[in-house]
């Protein structure tokens, strides 16, 4: 999945993702955002991110992204 760092008025990617990883600590999540300097985005690995997008990007980076999380499942 893809979760946007913040989100508005609304529960945003990290809290999600502490969430998550509460029910399923297998889950495996990207994580997207347009400020580059958030901690979540420096370190997304500690925040149980496989991959990083800032936006905006484009969709080699996407693409990027997805197989790092997808290879990530397959390799555990």
């Amino acid at each position: 999945m893809i979760l946007d760092l913040t989100v508005p008025g609304g529960m945003g990617g990290e809290e999600t993702m502490r969430g998550l990883l509460a029910i399923d600590p297998e889950v495996r999540a990207i994580v997207a955002s347009g400020y580059a300097h958030s901690p979540v985005m420096a370190e997304h690995r500690a925040h149980g991110f496989q991959a990083v997008v800032h936006k905006p990007f484009e969709m080699e980076i996407l693409a990027e992204a997805l197989r790092q999380t997808v290879g990530a499942r397959a390799a555990s």
